[in-house]
């Protein structure tokens, strides 16, 4: 089971328990006829992770969301590069005084490598005699398969807190080994010279573009077009890579627009983030930075993000490609979220043909398409009368202004 997947169905339970009595109705008497729906169902989130990609869409599609994967790089492992190979014979012939381990998978490459080297037993050796910091609890499991034991591990998992940790100790004198994660790390790295430390690099792996870009520049479509509704980052790297594509395709400001307004962008951590927030993106981030708690993350947060109404006596809930009706969960096409949109915008309103059309992703000029993609737009939600037609004048839902009023619509 995956971390924080027990406390999620039991809010499962609580919102059964919570929405349903006895015999399949709702509290306000209005019978269920569909399946339970659940925490994501109608909403679409993208996948940038390169590493565990496939289980974090697991977790995702079990709450019910559409995924779209979409690797933002890639993990190149570097068992034969020359500069692995000197960093750990140099560090092998010259004990330093601290090692500090980042991630897991760039640990047991490390150890791998040296063994393909015939360098394993002495490089094990060696970091069992010094200073081992590691900087999260995956990395401090790495460290103990290989025989290891840490001497700390913040628990911020923060590089941030091993910094202030060494220079609390002060590090004038000392060598500081550190396992880089696929990027440089100059702001740690040039804070432990300005303390007089002496600070080696080993590069274990480097992020690299993605071999085949185009799922990345479908999720980017896809955000700047509002088909998501979330886009999830496990790594800095990865959102650094989705945003230097997209200042690649000249499109970098949509994107950035679509991240600070439309699309939630979710972070499993702070360090993840900064590329982010660098750009004035917030960012949402759970308290604990693994897969399970992200999840939950979205899950609180994404059906939070919608506005109910109250249409014709029904209860609507718009979510990202499908709508609940009543707590029956109706999926809509594209052409149909768009209208409905444009029609929640101002409930009870009548909103033109005209308007309508300009609403339609790549409709054109001809305002039947908009009687077109009305007309399949009524049979989805499975009740006509929650959109009236205004003749000669447009669309309006049919808003009751004695309930509307709660949820601020009139």
């Amino acid at each position: 089971m995956d971390e924080g997947e027990h406390e999620h169905d039991e809010r499962r339970g609580d919102g059964a328990r919570h929405g349903e009595e006895d015999g399949g109705r709702q509290r306000d008497g209005r019978s269920r006829t569909g399946p339970e729906v659940r925490p994501l169902d109608g909403f679409t989130v993208g996948v940038t992770a390169a590493r565990r990609a496939e289980e974090l869409g697991a977790l995702l599609e079990r709450r019910g969301a559409q995924v779209v994967h979409a690797p933002a790089l890639r993990i190149v492992p570097l068992p034969d590069d020359a500069e692995l190979l000197a960093a750990t014979k140099d560090l092998i012939d010259r004990a330093p005084d601290v090692v500090i381990a980042t991630t897991a998978i760039g640990f047991r490459g490390w150890i791998e490598a040296a063994e393909g080297w015939g360098l394993g037993a002495a490089l094990l050796t060696r970091l069992g005699a010094v200073e081992l910091l590691a900087r999260g609890p995956k990395v401090k499991g790495a460290i103990r398969a290989a025989g290891l034991t840490e001497t700390w591990s913040p628990a911020s998992e923060s590089l941030a807190e091993v910094l202030d940790r060494l220079l609390e100790e002060g590090v004038r004198g000392r060598r500081v080994v550190l396992q880089l994660h696929g990027e440089p790390l100059p702001g740690f790295v040039e804070s432990l010279r300005a303390g007089g430390a002496e600070v080696v690099g080993v590069p274990v792996y480097r992020w690299m573009p993605p071999a085949d870009i185009g799922p990345v520049d479908r999720l980017l479509d896809a955000a700047v077009t509002r088909g998501l509704d979330a886009v999830t980052f496990t790594s800095a790297p990865a959102a650094t890579s989705l945003l230097r594509r997209a200042e690649e395709r000249g499109m970098r400001d949509e994107l950035l627009h679509a991240l600070r307004h439309d699309v939630m962008p979710a972070c499993v951590g702070p360090v993840t983030a900064l590329p982010l927030e660098a750009h004035e993106v917030t960012t949402y981030q759970p308290e604990r930075f693994r897969l399970g708690p992200l999840v939950q993350l979205l899950c609180q947060e994404l059906p939070h993000r919608t506005r109910p109404l109250t249409i014709a006596g029904r209860r609507l809930e718009l979510r990202g490609q499908a709508v609940l009706v009543d707590g029956d969960l109706r999926p809509v096409p594209p052409a149909g979220m768009a209208l409905l949109r444009a029609l929640a915008r101002r409930p009870g309103w009548v909103v033109s043909r005209a308007d309508l059309l300009r609403a339609l992703p790549g409709a054109g000029r001809d305002e039947h398409a908009v009687e077109t993609a009305m007309a399949r737009l009524r049979s989805a939600l499975g009740a006509p009368k929650l959109i009236q037609t205004v003749v000669k004048r447009g669309y309006r839902l049919a808003l009751d202004p004695r309930v509307g009023a709660k949820y601020g619509d009139v």
